[in-house]
């Protein structure tokens, strides 16, 4: 390897700490006047400045920043570099994604053409916004399992009996979680109190008001368990209790029946 690509890995590797470390001056004075970065859309004109703003907005979102370089290889004018970057997301909005606290990591690989000892273009394998989405993506992923498996613990475990019927549930969300359910409640006197419902749209907002409206029918008609009490009635406590807990924009519409009515199917919306 010749001296000068040896002075090439050394000033690509400044490069890299300077951004590290929030310098955006010395960063400035690398990049050469005509820099390019192939990642951008943008006219090249407008690469250089647009090029500090998101070290700027980085350094602005992240803390204890740390770029860790593993590997680099220099041929004539251009560094390959295989690196690591870390930081802390607690300060602000990156990409419009929300601070965390957590750390996040980026593995990338930069090629850089230096230009008169200066960086003239680079080539990124990755950047650290599609790093930080697709770790955001991940972390969705995973709190949308949890959310489904507690969604279906809170489901009947298993069918009671009631002579004269047979009850086969299946649930089946539209997404992940959604707003569908069903309960049974085991009343006094041998009666069973059946529950189907369905909170209005899907995803995790209705997961959190069909958990809701299960607990609470759950507490009225134990509250109510009473041969005079009607599932017309354990509707109406319902409504009134959930009325202030769920958001204006939301409503469930919700079946119950009580075995000791033969003509208790009461469709109701218990809504905000």
């Amino acid at each position: 390897m010749s001296s000068e690509e040896e002075k090439n890995k050394a000033l690509v590797r400044r490069f890299l700490e300077a951004q590290s470390k929030g310098e955006v001056d010395t960063v400035r004075e690398m990049l050469a006047p005509n820099f390019v970065v192939h990642w951008l859309q943008e006219e090249p004109e407008n690469h250089r400045e647009r090029y500090l703003r998101g070290l700027a907005e980085e350094q602005g979102a992240f803390s204890d920043i740390r770029y860790i370089i593993k590997d680099q290889i220099a041929e004539g004018d251009k560094v390959m570099t295989r690196w690591t970057g870390r930081g802390v997301h607690d300060r602000g909005e990156y990409a419009g994604l929300a601070p965390t606290g957590r750390e996040s990591e980026a593995k990338v690989i930069d090629v850089h053409r230096l230009e008169g000892g200066k960086i003239a273009e680079e080539w990124k394998g990755t950047n650290a916004v599609e790093n930080v989405q697709e770790e955001r993506l991940a972390q969705v992923d995973q709190e949308l399992l949890v959310a489904r498996r507690i969604q279906q613990a809170s489901l009947p475990k298993e069918v009671p009996l009631l002579e004269g019927w047979q009850i086969s549930p299946f649930y089946q969300p539209a997404r992940e979680v959604g707003g569908d359910f069903y309960d049974f409640h085991l009343l006094s006197e041998g009666r069973l109190g059946l529950v189907v419902g369905d909170a209005t749209g899907k995803g995790v907002p209705a997961a959190l008001v069909m958990s809701t409206t299960l607990g609470m029918l759950q507490a009225v008609s134990a509250a109510l368990d009473s041969s005079s009490s009607s599932p017309g009635e354990v509707l109406k406590r319902a409504n009134e209790a959930l009325t202030v807990r769920i958001p204006p924009n939301m409503f469930v519409t919700c079946f119950y029946a009580n075995s000791a009515y033969t003509h208790g199917q009461v469709i109701r919306r218990v809504r905000a």
